[in-house]
């Protein structure tokens, strides 16, 4: 059986970004929303709105992809965003 993962942006409204590997793309989100730990980078920034994911069946693919694209810099990421997301449509609730 082949699972999925996925590299995915959350936002804030701010446009603030925070970029993560997951293998449940519902769950992920749902836990950075909920501010489990008040000291995160994502509770502090709330960057709690899906706004890019890519997918892929290689846990090790995802990695490498998450790390490339921490690596751009913020103008190409918003740039990435844009041409997938225009909107910046919360994806979650899609």
């Amino acid at each position: 059986m082949s699972r999925n993962y996925f590299v995915y942006i959350l936002a804030s409204d701010s446009r603030e970004l925070y970029i993560g590997v997951t293998n449940d793309l519902n769950r992920r989100p749902a836990e950075h929303r909920g501010g489990v730990d008040p000291l995160s980078y994502s509770t502090r920034h709330r960057t709690d709105k899906l706004v890019y994911f890519e997918m892929t069946q290689d846990v090790l693919s995802a990695i490498r992809r998450e790390k490339r694209l921490k690596r751009l810099s913020r103008l190409r990421k918003l740039k990435l965003i844009d041409n997938a997301n225009p909107e910046w449509c919360n994806l979650t609730s899609i």
